[in-house]
């Protein structure tokens, strides 16, 4: 015996499509959660955003740190004679072209900066990690009697020079770090953007 047809064929190919209708939309609303798990929080947001700096009262030779991306960034004026010194004498650096391939290109000066004698380099040494100390002065120090300024790591005597740059035979093995950053006016410092945007 063969079976019977149904009744009413329209009736449930209609059923059938409301059915698959309804398990398609609640496959939607069931991958909404998730999916906005993958989202970052506001405050995620906030914490990679970038970071406004008013500059204005800056002085020469001193330093201002930021945060920027839970990190601490320096911001500093180098005076006239500082960046004379940097052109000048490099023959303590570990490889005065090393930033050719490491930073971009508004950094790839002898100063570093893209505003001359404003100089801004992450402020976490290139060792381990930890956090160099600023000697703006050009004057004998115990870790160098012939010190000419800039950074010195206490934790593993690496020594880096007025534009970040690090010296030969340290523990360090690279430059501090230029983040991306721009000039919006003479008194304002935008890190965390080049500009290019």
């Amino acid at each position: 015996m063969q079976p019977k047809s149904p009744p009413n064929p329209i009736r449930r190919q209609l059923l059938t499509s409301i059915t698959s209708l309804l398990g398609f939309v609640g496959v939607i609303f069931a991958a909404i959660p998730f999916l906005s798990a993958f989202k970052p929080s506001a405050r995620a947001e906030a914490a990679g955003a970038p970071v406004k700096v008013n500059i204005s009262k800056l002085s020469q030779g001193e330093l201002m740190t930021v945060e920027w991306r839970g990190m601490p960034v320096f911001v500093y004026k180098v005076s006239n004679d500082a960046q004379n010194v940097l052109s000048s004498d490099k023959s303590k650096l570990a490889d005065p072209n090393s930033d050719q391939q490491q930073q971009p290109q508004y950094a790839q000066n002898d100063t570093r900066s893209r505003k001359k004698g404003i100089a801004v380099v992450k402020g976490v040494c290139t060792h381990l990690g930890c956090a160099p100390k600023f000697y703006p002065e050009a004057t004998s120090q115990d870790f160098d009697p012939n010190w000419q300024g800039g950074f010195f790591c206490p934790c593993h005597g690496s020594k880096f020079d007025l534009a970040g740059r690090v010296y030969a035979n340290v523990p360090a093995p690279t430059n501090l770090e230029v983040p991306p950053h721009y000039f919006e006016s003479d008194s304002t410092l935008v890190i965390g953007s080049d500009g290019a945007s």
